[in-house]
């Protein structure tokens, strides 16, 4: 339970945060650019639709919905070693990308990136293949 109160905590003090979205064309140049692709999605959603290849998976959520706060920032620590840091987030639709960015945003991450449309309605509508 502290756990989400914690998570609702970060998200609701991030209404004035800002983060980009961006589309599938911008969302590659960075990650050729060396900028890591977090997918925070469940493994049940990464073995239905794949990921983008190269991504990491680091679910946000556990089977029942719950944030994993403290298991993704120790997963996201080996990637982003400082605030300033550029990170590429995506989910299914852009909708738990969007939050999770508006709260890293509000903890002082300054580069945060997420992917319009989540993989489903940004990535794969744009023909853009994933990988299992």
């Amino acid at each position: 339970m502290k756990k989400i109160l914690l998570t609702l905590a970060i998200l609701s003090m991030s209404l004035f945060a800002d983060f980009k979205t961006i589309d599938v064309a911008e969302f590659e140049k960075l990650q050729k650019d060396g900028v890591p692709v977090i997918d925070i999605r469940t493994p049940q959603e990464w073995n239905a639709t794949g990921i983008i290849e190269g991504a990491h998976k680091i679910t946000f959520f556990n089977e029942k919905g719950q944030p994993l706060i403290a298991d993704w920032f120790f997963e996201v620590g080996h990637l982003v070693k400082d605030k300033k840091e550029p990170i590429l987030l995506y989910c299914a639709h852009a909708n738990r990308s969007k939050a999770l960015a508006e709260g890293l945003v509000s903890m002082g991450f300054e580069n945060v990136y997420e992917l319009k449309g989540g993989i489903e309605n940004g990535w794969i509508k744009a023909g853009k293949k994933t990988v299992k």
